[in-house]
């Protein structure tokens, strides 16, 4: 009976030690860290923190303009009007638009509403005087020798006193005869003077060399009196042409005559045209600047246009040229906020490894789209887009 209580003691002191040792080496296990879903495989490592995504620009090398853009028409810029100078009718129009005229061409001939019989009249009547002048410059010989002859008679007491008076009347007689036709020639040479101007006047000629760009007559067409006042035709040199740019009036105030000028016109794309600024209108754009609404102010220039590509009333996208820089240090303005008291603007440098800085950096000539970097960065040099994310705020730095 001792035996068999003897017995079951040393069982349970056995399972007791199982036990002991089957907890130690479980505890042992749970001490060394987490283990594998399966059996006899250690657990994976933690996964280490992503790095932070910075966005940035690279500062650049390059040419910076400073524009000033508006939307433009084309005109013409040296045309004349040619106009009748007399009342009557349309007899000829040898031009149509498009030709090319000469300075002093006829452009068309004008029937006068005066006869043309009276002006026949006038050239007969001339023709008649110039034969009596003739006639009477003969006469006017003939007496003046039988003067001469009487005087010589009348020295030598060989003639009467009534043959030797009556020699110089014929003489003085015949004289003024003469200056009676004298005199009518010349009233009727004013006459045909006038008749000569009123038939230059039938010829309508071309005032400069160009293109007829309008026509406002044919043939069989009645001019009265109170038309003559209307041009009849427009001449147009069309090897240069003027640009009128409509600029608003915060951009005006920019812009100075020979600054260099620019633009482009639909029918030609990519193709450019260069002139420069030759005058601001000072005064509104007929429309604008009127009860509250923006003034805007016509820009001229002119171009050259010797193919005659460029017509009257195209549209034009103009660009003047305020301010450039070549070979500079450029940086998009969107990175940039305002300057301070000192005139710089802080922007975040980001180096090779990683790390932010902010710098403050002196900006030139800037405009919506970039800005000139005259000090403070280097071409290469990448700057922060967006604001510094905090795990990488380092402290302010300048140069």
């Amino acid at each position: 009976m001792a035996a068999d209580q003897q017995d079951r003691t040393s069982f349970l002191a056995g399972r007791f030690r199982d036990l002991t040792a089957t907890l130690l080496s479980l505890a042992a296990v749970l001490c060394a860290g987490p283990v594998s879903a399966q059996a006899g495989k250690p657990a994976a490592p933690a996964a280490a923190a992503a790095p932070v995504k910075l966005d940035t620009v690279t500062a650049r090398r390059g040419d910076f303009q400073l524009t000033v853009d508006a939307a433009g028409k084309l005109q013409l810029h040296k045309w004349a009007d040619a106009y009748a100078q007399i009342a009557g009718q349309v007899k000829d129009v040898p031009v149509a638009i498009g030709d090319t005229v000469q300075a002093d061409q006829a452009l068309l001939e004008i029937a006068p509403a005066q006869q043309a019989t009276k002006v026949e009249s006038n050239r007969a009547q001339m023709a008649r005087l110039q034969a009596e002048l003739a006639d009477q410059r003969a006469q006017l010989d003939f007496a003046q020798l039988q003067f001469k002859r009487q005087t010589q008679l009348k020295a030598q007491n060989a003639t009467r006193e009534e043959a030797f008076e009556s020699a110089r009347m014929n003489a003085s007689s015949a004289s003024a005869r003469l200056d009676a036709i004298t005199a009518q020639i010349r009233e009727l040479e004013a006459t045909l003077k006038i008749d000569e101007e009123a038939r230059q006047k039938t010829l309508v000629k071309s005032p400069i060399a160009g293109t007829v760009v309008s026509l406002a007559a044919r043939p069989g067409q009645i001019l009265a009196a109170s038309q003559l006042a209307a041009p009849l035709l427009r001449i147009a040199d069309l090897s240069e042409m003027t640009v009128a740019a409509r600029v608003a009036e915060n951009d005006v105030t920019r812009l100075r005559p020979g600054m260099a000028a620019s633009f482009t016109t639909p029918g030609y794309p990519g193709k450019r045209w260069s002139g420069k600024l030759r005058q601001v209108i000072p005064v509104p754009a007929d429309g604008t600047g009127e009860q509250g609404k923006q003034a805007f102010y016509i820009v001229l220039f002119e171009v050259k246009n010797p193919d005659h590509e460029l017509m009257s009333g195209m549209s034009a996208q103009v660009q003047f040229l305020v301010a450039q820089a070549r070979d500079a240090v450029l940086l998009p303005a969107s990175c940039l906020g305002a300057p301070d008291e000192d005139g710089l603007v802080k922007v975040n440098v980001v180096d090779a490894g990683q790390r932010v800085s902010a710098r403050k950096v002196k900006v030139g000539l800037r405009n919506a789209q970039q800005a000139q970097i005259l000090s403070g960065l280097a071409a290469g040099d990448k700057v922060l887009a967006g604001p510094v994310p905090d795990a990488l705020a380092a402290p302010a730095s300048g140069t």
